[in-house]
């Protein structure tokens, strides 16, 4: 079976204007997606300056819900290109679509290098690369906003590329799994904060400021929720 495959910016060198295709239909995307998150929700975003408005990162998110990528680009002024997993392009229209927003998909069976030239390719040219270091969605209990592990080839990335690394945790945007939190004045209440940028000089303890990150944001985002 042919599967749509859209070109991937680390293959695009001799596209120079397929980029700027691809942040136009992702504002496009945002465009349209927007005003059922606003007719409907009531967002605590925290710490949005923290979000550099220039240059290379690596925002590297806890995934407690599948719409934690959409509460991330609602609140982000930049296009973050995500890394999803090789398993969701397998339908044809979710490869068209992702692929066309800038999104790529990562090979989590086994060693790939493809994406992590892609990664790479991306941040050199001064992308906001999105990431979920744990691999998987998470129950809060095993989450690292409770001192769950996560892979650290987020780390070396970082090295590698010589990047900081933004955390960020998504509270809350599960709700939207139920019809009725969609319904306009619903108000639902979900939380995205922001933390400082973690520059990896050595890896165990940019590993180890890095999963400390997820547990204080996630305590301040909690309390700025509840209060």
């Amino acid at each position: 079976m042919t599967t749509l495959m859209p070109t991937f910016a680390g293959d695009t060198t001799t596209r120079p204007h397929a980029t700027r295709e691809r942040r136009w239909f992702y504002w496009t995307v945002v465009t349209i997606c927007r005003p059922p998150f606003f007719v409907s929700s009531r967002p605590v975003t925290l710490h949005l300056d923290r979000l550099p408005r220039g240059g290379a990162f690596i925002l590297a998110c806890s995934h407690l819900s599948p719409y934690d990528v959409p509460a991330l680009m609602r609140s982000s002024p930049r296009p973050i290109d995500f890394v999803s997993t090789k398993e969701v392009f397998q339908n044809r229209f979710v490869a068209w679509l992702y692929g066309h927003m800038g999104t790529f998909p990562l090979d989590r069976s086994r060693s790939d290098p493809k994406t992590v030239r892609i990664i790479v390719d991306r941040l050199a040219r001064g992308r906001c690369v999105g990431v979920f270091p744990e691999g998987r969605i998470r129950k809060e209990s095993d989450s690292v906003v409770n001192g769950g592990r996560f892979r650290p080839t987020l780390i070396r990335l970082a090295k590698l590329a010589n990047v900081p690394i933004i955390p960020a945790v998504v509270r809350g945007a599960e709700q939207y799994k139920r019809v009725a939190s969609w319904l306009p004045l619903m108000r639902t209440r979900y939380g995205v904060i922001y933390g400082e940028p973690i520059t990896v000089n050595d890896e165990a303890e940019g590993e180890r400021e890095l999963g400390q990150a997820y547990q204080r944001l996630y305590a301040e985002l909690r309390d700025a929720m509840e209060h």
